[in-house]
Parts: C-alpha cells; sequence; structure tokens
C-alpha cells in the first residue's frame, strides 16, 4: 500500500442538561470555542473570512495543527493531516478532550453534554463525521465503475463501522431537488446499525449538505490539484471506539488501493446503492441481505469478506500497518456472525445494542421509551464521568488503538510526517510570542501582512517545519511589514 495521509472532521451535539443554564446551545459553543483560544491559549483564530459562514474568530488552527470551528452553530473539530491509523485515532481523540476540558475548566460538567454522534433523536436533525484520503491526481475517481466500487465498500462496511441508533427518520426534504418531491411513509425501526444511512439520500454528489451523497465527488484536493486529490467522504458515523475509527479509515484506505490498482472486482457492484444502504442499517435480523448488480443475492457479510481476502491476497505483506488492518477486518468479520455480544468494545452499534438490550429487559422498557433513547444520546458522550461508553475503557473491554499519555500529547503537539508539524510550529509561535501581526492561515500555506508573499504548503507529506523556521527568522531579521518576532521554540 502506498503511503496514504488521513484526516476526520468531527461535528458535536450540546445537549443542555441543567434548566437553569442561560445559554443556548449555540451560545455555550461560541463560549467554548472561545475559551480555548483566548483563555486557554491553545491555539490562534482566524483574522479573516473563510466563506460567508465563517466570519472571523469564527475558529482558527490549534497548536496540534488541527482546527476547531463553528459549524452552523455547532462545534466541528478537523484533526491534522495523519500519516498512520495510530496517529489518526490519537489525534481525532486530542479533539475530544480538548472541548471536553474547556467545558469543565468554564464549570459546566454537569450542565451541558457534548455528544460525539450524529443525529438529534428529537429532531432528526444530522451532523456529520468527514473522512479524508489523500490520493494521486491519477486516481480513477471520475470513472463511473470506480464511484459504484467505492459506493459498494461504503454501503456495506456499516455493519462494523456504524455508530447505531434507536429508530428511524425519512428527512430527506431534498431527495427529488431535480424532480418532484414525494412525502414519505415513517419508518417503524426498533434500531439500526448506522446513524447516518437515514439521511444519505444520493449515490454521488458533489454537495455535503442536503443531497448528501454515499460519495462525494467535490474534488478539493487542499494540495497541489496537479499531483493530489482528496477524497471527502461524509456516509460515515462518529466513533466512540477507537478500533471503529481505525478499522473505518483503516479498510477504506485498502479499499482505494483495490481501486487504484484495477484489482477491485466489478461483480461487487451493488444493483441498488441508496435503498440497500437503508435496508442494512434496519435490518433487524442482522441478517444484511442485498443484490449485486449481476442478479446474484448475497449479503453484506459476504461482500466484505470477498473484499478482505481481496486485499490480503494482494496487499498482504506490504508494511505492518497494512497488515494489522487486514488481521483485524478478518477478525471482526469472522465475529459478526457470532451476534453482538461477540463485538463488545469494539463495534459501536454492537456494544451500543447490547448495553440497551440488556437496560430494556431490566427494566420493561419500549424501543421507543424516552429514558431508553436518553441512553442511547449518552453512549456518545465525551465526559468520562457520564458517557455509557467509557465504562468499557475503565474496564479494559474496550479494544484502544492509543492511550490517555500519547492523547494528552496530541492536544498540543502536532503529527510528524506531514505539513501539521510545519503548521503546528507556526501556531505555537504566533501564541508564544502574543502576536498582533496580521495573518492569513490555511490548511495549503500561511501568510503574514497585507502585501507578503504567501508560504505555500502543497504538499501534505512535507513538514516544511525548518522552511518556516528559516521564514519567521529572516522576516524578523529584515523587519518584514508587521513581522511576527520568532522565538526559535522547539
Amino acid at each position: 500500500m502506498r503511503n496514504r495521509i488521513y484526516g476526520i472532521e468531527t461535528e458535536y451535539g450540546l445537549l443542555i442538561k441543567d434548566n437553569e443554564f442561560k445559554l443556548d446551545p449555540v451560545q455555550a459553543a461560541i463560549r467554548i470555542k472561545d475559551h480555548i483560544f483566548k483563555s486557554s491559549r491553545l491555539g490562534v483564530l482566524d483574522q479573516h473570512y473563510r466563506a460567508n459562514d465563517e466570519p472571523p474568530e469564527n475558529g482558527g488552527f490549534l497548536l496540534n495543527a488541527g482546527r476547531i470551528y463553528l459549524d452552523m452553530g455547532h462545534l466541528e473539530y478537523a484533526s491534522p493531516e495523519c500519516f498512520t491509523l495510530t496517529d489518526l485515532v490519537t489525534y481525532d481523540r486530542a479533539g475530544d478532550t480538548l472541548i471536553q476540558d474547556a467545558v469543565e475548566e468554564l464549570g459546566w460538567r454537569d450542565s451541558i453534554g457534548i455528544i460525539k454522534n450524529n443525529v438529534d433523536l428529537e429532531t432528526d436533525a444530522t451532523f456529520g463525521c468527514h473522512e479524508n484520503y489523500l490520493v494521486g491526481r491519477g486516481f480513477p475517481f471520475d470513472e463511473h465503475e470506480n464511484l459504484k466500487l467505492l459506493s459498494a465498500f461504503l454501503v456495506t462496511r456499516q455493519i462494523y463501522c456504524g455508530a447505531g441508533r434507536i429508530g428511524a427518520c425519512n428527512p430527506h426534504p431534498f431527495r427529488d431537488w431535480e424532480g418532484n418531491f414525494v412525502e414519505e411513509a415513517e419508518a417503524n425501526v426498533d434500531f439500526q446499525i448506522s446513524q447516518r444511512a437515514d439521511h444519505t439520500p444520493k449515490e454521488f454528489y458533489p454537495w455535503v449538505q442536503y443531497n448528501r451523497a454515499i460519495v462525494n465527488t467535490r474534488d478539493e484536493p487542499l494540495a497541489d490539484p496537479s499531483k493530489y486529490r482528496r477524497i471527502h467522504l461524509l456516509v460515515g458515523d462518529s466513533n466512540m471506539s477507537e478500533f471503529a475509527t481505525a478499522m473505518k479509515m483503516g479498510t477504506t484506505t485498502l479499499m482505494l488501493e483495490l481501486m487504484e490498482q484495477g484489482i477491485a472486482s466489478p461483480d461487487w457492484i451493488l444493483a441498488e446503492s441508496v435503498e440497500t444502504m437503508q435496508a442494512i442499517s434496519r435490518d433487524q435480523e442482522f441478517k444484511w441481505e442485498l443484490v449485486l448488480r449481476n442478479g446474484r443475492h448475497t449479503t453484506a457479510l459476504e461482500l466484505q469478506i470477498d473484499m478482505m481476502q481481496t486485499a490480503r491476497k494482494h496487499l498482504a505483506g506490504m508494511n505492518r500497518e497494512t497488515d494489522w488492518i487486514i488481521n483485524e477486518w478478518d477478525s471482526v468479520l469472522n465475529d459478526l456472525s457470532k451476534g453482538p455480544e461477540a463485538l463488545i468494545g469494539r463495534v459501536d452499534w454492537a456494544t451500543k445494542y447490547w448495553m440497551l438490550s440488556e437496560f430494556r429487559k431490566e427494566e420493561n422498557l419500549d424501543w421507543h421509551d424516552p429514558w431508553l433513547k436518553s441512553l442511547d444520546l449518552e453512549y456518545h458522550n465525551i465526559n468520562k464521568n457520564n458517557g455509557l461508553y467509557w465504562s468499557l475503557e475503565s474496564t479494559g473491554e474496550a479494544v484502544r488503538k492509543t492511550n490517555d499519555e500519547a492523547i494528552e500529547y496530541a492536544k498540543t503537539i502536532p503529527p510528524r510526517g506531514t505539513r501539521a508539524d510545519g503548521r503546528g510550529e507556526l501556531v505555537k509561535t504566533l501564541v508564544d510570542v502574543n502576536s498582533k501581526s496580521l495573518y492569513l492561515i490555511d490548511w495549503i500555506g500561511f501568510r503574514f501582512g497585507r502585501n507578503e508573499e504567501p508560504f505555500l504548503m502543497l504538499d501534505p507529506f512535507i513538514s516544511y517545519k525548518e522552511e518556516i523556521r528559516n521564514y519567521l527568522q529572516n522576516m524578523e531579521k529584515h523587519g518584514g511589514r508587521e513581522s511576527t518576532p520568532y522565538t526559535g521554540a522547539q
């Protein structure tokens, strides 16, 4: 497997738990963001508009080279560019920790909950988890057959990547954006394995809102467009399980490798992707039956096993990370046939299903009881004193990919091996000197002042750390316009 760079973006729900709490969710989110940047000084806020809905100080870059910002009123964290799955999981968890730290430092631990899930069970509003994978510009992404192949993989991977939820909804207000609106009857579903399946009405589409697609085709590389392309996916659920996050991203990058090498089989293509995705998610018996384009009837589990075995045949032995993905992919697929209890601590939907089922039996509750729905949300609470998931880590039942010490480190230190290392150097310098200079920072570079030439970081595989240090030193030496002093921080 060739080198990849990963990134993950998490949109958080914010639940007001105290009736006496004086702020609404948007106001609370703004205060949390400001605390991180202004009080804790863990990064620098944007001084410029990033988009029409992102004014100055709407968010900024962190010391760890990721971003925290507000997106349509809710908090969002974007990890820095990561070179390994372990780094990715660590920096994803670091974002959760930064936000929960701010909540506690503001004295709000018992007043609000930050929820790392994808659906509001009261309003059916959805918020996303966005995956990013760097591929070469020559990646066959514009070919219809390859889009269909990736779609087949994403539709069926939910059997081990889904976060699970009680109930269902048919929100799709723009399902027929280009035709006539069709009102759909509400389905009666007790539990389903994916949170995003009901909110994904298209197979392919470039937009990220309203007409969400299984495969987002927008071409925004955030790198040298002549060399790279960024695959930006928004079909997946936010995972609490470190193992599930690693498998979600790891198996997807192996599928991209099979596509890039021309090994992925056209026999994997589904007869219908959107309906199959929803049917798999809502299958109350966990059989996950489907029909392929060639007319063959099979299951999501059997199709994933075929994909895994193809990856083992062609990709095994390339490096340790690839072998870890293949071996764990094989293991989790084997255990899926044994039922949810065999997956506790690895697969979020199965863990949640087991927890809720046990509680439901003890209390003789209906699946749609408000008490049970509140526990559904509490599974995703990032507060370790309240969130149901954390009991698995405390007892050692959760399979981990990182550790608490590494997460603490990742809150303020960027990952190595990518341009995040250099960006972190820049942010640290600005924080250390409490700079009042004019600056503009983006994923692909930065600029000081209004007239200085931008410093471009178009290759995500290059650190740029030494180059940035030299650039800052030269600016100070030559008294550059509105220059930023360089302190030589290590």
